[in-house]
């Protein structure tokens, strides 16, 4: 029997690892929302314990979510802060500018059904899972477990697009989507280079805590297509400096990809 060439495992590993993954977390959600009702708070309570669970598993299992090549000792890191600041800036102005684009062009009655939602909770419920459980949550599901998956098979590039896509898929309408796919992607080289999920959290809590706080009327100028280009252009830019910041320390040949193997140093 011919052996499955390597590009087609990754292939098949990058569609089996996101849809097991997400769909254990929606079967999960689905039973949080029978058991407790409201959606919000179910959520909330889901994005906690996913965060718990994770977590165990990172502190207690490292070597499961381990991949090569191993992370530097803090003292080797260089610093890289602004150039990650920057890119957050621009991915919440390019994600932002895409998804208004979107509603004022097409609208998005799943976008519209989740603010009703999110409302009919009450600013209480809806603090908490923005500033708290969706922070700790999403984080410990798509960057501190599907994407340390995926490069054990499949290099940064595959990875990052994979668990980027996902991540915006999972949130249910086109406008968030387009919103948080920038943000997605930065998230997923920030983890890369750290190997730890607190610079994610604080990212993308200071991402939520700005769609929050930034007034739709102040970022109304930015929908429409010119604008959209100019900021997905400049985050593209400046995303591939950071790429190639992150990528320069992947050796050569580090996660290998036929059957049987590890991205284990």
């Amino acid at each position: 029997m011919p052996a499955i060439p390597a590009h087609l495992l990754g292939v098949g590993w990058c569609a089996v690892v996101p849809l097991a993954v997400v769909a254990v977390y929606l079967g999960l959600g689905t039973l949080a929302v029978l058991l407790i009702g409201e959606p919000v708070v179910a959520t909330s309570v889901l994005g906690m314990l996913v965060a718990v669970l994770v977590g165990s598993v990172r502190i207690r299992r490292p070597r499961w979510l381990a991949h090569a090549p191993a992370p530097r000792p803090r003292s080797e890191i260089p610093r890289f802060g602004w150039t990650v600041l920057g890119c957050a800036a621009l991915a919440f102005l390019a994600g932002q500018s895409l998804a208004l684009w979107i509603l004022v062009a097409a609208g998005s009655d799943g976008f519209d059904a989740s603010n009703q939602t999110r409302r009919a909770a009450g600013a209480l419920a809806t603090l908490l899972l923005t500033l708290v459980a969706a922070p700790a949550g999403e984080e410990a599901l798509f960057r501190g477990l599907i994407y340390p998956l995926l490069r054990r098979r499949v290099n940064i590039l595959a990875s990052t697009l994979v668990t980027a896509v996902v991540f915006g898929l999972l949130h249910g309408n086109a406008v968030q989507f387009a919103s948080t796919l920038p943000l997605a992607v930065l998230l997923a080289l920030v983890y890369e280079r750290t190997r730890t999920l607190w610079p994610c959290v604080l990212l993308h809590l200071g991402f939520n805590l700005a769609a929050a706080l930034v007034p739709a009327e102040a970022l109304r100028a930015l929908a429409n297509p010119a604008s959209t280009v100019l900021l997905s252009l400049a985050f593209a830019g400046c995303v591939r400096r950071l790429y190639r910041r992150v990528a320069g320390r992947t050796r050569r040949g580090a996660v290998h990809s036929a059957v049987g193997e590890s991205a284990m140093p």
